[in-house]
């Protein structure tokens, strides 16, 4: 499994540095996409269409995207993987992280939102999102900073944290409705 992690790794990043445009296209995705994908499930407070159920996806997505990266932390002290620029895997096109590479922060962050939707059977949005998300977590090997398996290790962590948002946080409860009756 190590070696197609690897080779999958090396294939990905390996398309970096040929068409200067790309690069910048997905160097722009791995900067801006988080915060882009944080912001359109923040603009869904203001729905005109079912406002108090998107309002409770909106706030589960948050707090599944905050257990996923609170889960990385935990994962992190246990799982110490060397990013792939630092085993001479990959060539790196942005600065280097001082963490471990095994969860991606980018992919659970991304993926905790898509999984909060799909198990809110907002099917349309989860699609959209995991398009996303997707390019996302392709342009973290694309820059050489993830392996492959370190995204679906955060996909995994992501889904973690939506099943555990979705059972915790139920909607119609007391809390749920006023805090999705603010504003």
């Amino acid at each position: 499994m190590l070696a197609l992690d690897v080779a999958a790794t090396r294939w990905v990043n390996g398309l970096s540095g040929i068409w200067h445009p790309l690069d910048l296209v997905l160097l722009a995705i791995t900067w801006a996409g988080v915060p882009v994908i944080v912001l359109a499930v923040a603009l869904q407070w203001w729905s005109r269409v079912d406002r108090p159920g998107e309002r409770h996806v909106a706030i589960a997505c948050g707090l599944s995207f905050l257990l996923g990266l609170f889960l990385n932390q935990v994962i992190l002290l246990f799982v110490h993987r060397a990013r792939p620029y630092d085993a001479g895997l990959t060539h790196l096109l942005i600065a280097p992280s001082p963490d471990s590479s095994f969860p991606s922060d980018h992919a659970t962050a991304v993926f905790s939102i898509v999984f909060a939707y799909l198990l809110h059977r907002r099917f349309g949005k989860a699609l959209l999102f995991a398009i996303a998300g997707s390019l996302v977590a392709f342009s973290r090997i694309y820059a050489g900073t993830h392996y492959v398996g370190d995204i679906l290790g955060g996909l995994l962590t992501g889904l973690l944290a939506a099943v555990i948002l979705r059972a915790a946080y139920a909607q119609g409860t007391r809390l749920d409705r006023w805090v999705t009756g603010i504003l």
